[in-house]
């Protein structure tokens, strides 16, 4: 039997669910980096130790992981819908809370319930990224909201010292934590399922429903860990993710380490790094995407926009001995447009290998694993740092990462199996 296959539909409401997931990520990165911006003129103001601000930094990435299993466990019970309302809630109503602290010990009470809440992001996103659009398209949405996170990078340390000098710091959180709750109404007001949107062409409906839609069922643990694409996912998330929190949180220091670049003029080079990492985060997504379209399987276009991707960020291994700042911000730009790249099609195997019913839970173990990842690398850098006093091996490990990381994916799933109802992998690959 013959399957006609489905025109692209012209509707473009899919589209409008992935505007309102980039919107999110972009506010989840400004409430997320308002504290680390205005982190000097706080420590001078309020007396803080640099061991203390260590522990704000720790908790948060302890408390994101942990919680981003139990969020990706609650998102396949209750849908993106309300798991995406909850998540927005708690970190709003953390993110505000800042404003009643002044002192590390006392920040810890906002950051947790801040780090709570957004761990909810990526696994609500990817649920709706689900929902809403068939495997063809899913890399690219993925890699067009995952693009908010540079953006929000970018416009944090524009708008928030503006804010902080005219009315002060508090009404940083307060105006900030305004826009998230904006966003919530805009959320609660728009977003359904495809088959409950009324202003949902049957043609776009559809088009959305070209692959299988299968019923929610429960699943185990137990279930999970003993299937070879959990731990491909856990493994690729361990070994980019750490890479990417690098890139936030030593950044600055690097320049004004290597440059004498000072505060007041880190705008210029971060922006263009963050705006080049944009561009490997729409393009990862389009190329697998781009491939598919071309006949190839899932598994060729996800693993060959991969390689794509790490390739570019081999090169920030030279990043230390670059002549001029710029040179380095191209080198660590493409870097970060790798990672982009990568990352948009890791974020959609869950979906291209597992039942929506349990794609949610993977995502969760996925960030559990990064963010695990993520407080060993930040160790490591201390480290370095303190005693080798070059970010020259922190380069090398983020230049061999990606690399890395899809050799381990390919030997643990050389090919994209689909995981059956029963939760064993099914025979025919993706």
């Amino acid at each position: 039997m013959t399957t006609v296959p489905i025109p692209k539909p012209s509707g473009k409401i899919r589209w409008i669910v992935c505007g309102l997931l980039f919107a999110a990520v972009v506010l989840s990165y400004i409430d997320r980096l308002v504290l680390p911006t205005l982190k000097p003129d706080l420590q001078a103001r309020y007396g803080w130790s640099e061991s203390g601000y260590a522990d704000l930094a720790i908790w948060f990435q302890a408390g994101y992981g942990i919680s981003y299993v139990v969020f990706g466990r609650l998102i396949d019970r209750i849908g993106a819908r309300a798991g995406y309302a909850l998540a927005v809630s708690l970190w709003t109503i953390g993110h505000v809370a800042h404003i009643f602290f002044t002192s590390t010990a006392g920040m810890l009470f906002a950051r947790i319930p801040l780090a709570i809440g957004e761990a909810g992001t990526f696994p609500a996103a990817i649920a709706a990224t689900n929902e809403w659009f068939p495997k063809k398209e899913r890399a690219l949405a993925i890699g067009i909201f995952n693009a908010g996170s540079n953006v929000g990078a970018i416009l944090t340390p524009l708008v928030v010292p503006i804010i902080a000098v005219t009315l002060g710091w508090r009404w940083a959180f307060i105006l900030t934590g305004l826009l998230t709750v904006v966003w919530l109404a805009a959320w609660l007001t728009f977003y359904r399922r495809p088959r409950e949107k009324k202003s949902l062409s049957a043609e776009e409906l559809a088009w959305i429903e070209t692959d299988p839609v299968e019923e929610k069922r429960a699943v185990k643990w137990a279930t999970l860990f003993r299937l070879r694409q959990t731990w491909a996912y856990m493994a690729g998330r361990f070994l980019i993710d750490p890479v990417w929190w690098t890139f936030l949180f030593w950044l600055p220091d690097f320049f004004n380490k290597q440059y004498g670049v000072k505060m007041l003029d880190f705008g210029p080079p971060l922006i263009a790094v963050y705006l080049l990492a944009d561009v490997g985060s729409v393009a990862g997504g389009w190329a697998s995407s781009r491939f598919i379209g071309r006949g190839w399987s899932i598994n060729r276009s996800r693993k060959s926009a991969m390689f794509l991707a790490a390739l570019c960020a081999v090169p920030i291994a030279f990043a230390t001995y670059s002549p001029n700042m710029w040179v380095a911000v191209g080198l660590i730009g493409l870097a970060c447009a790798g990672h982009q790249g990568f990352s948009a099609n890791l974020y959609a195997l869950p979906g291209d290998v597992f039942p929506r019913w349990m794609a949610g839970s993977v995502v969760g173990l996925g960030g559990l694993a990064g963010a695990i990842g993520g407080m060993m690398m930040a160790k490591f850098a201390g480290a370095i740092l303190e005693t080798v006093g070059s970010f020259q091996p922190i380069f090398i490990v983020a230049a061999c990462a990606y690399l890395v990381a899809l050799c381990t994916i390919h030997l643990i799933i050389p090919r994209y199996q689909v995981v059956a109802t029963g939760g064993t992998a099914g025979v025919k690959g993706a």
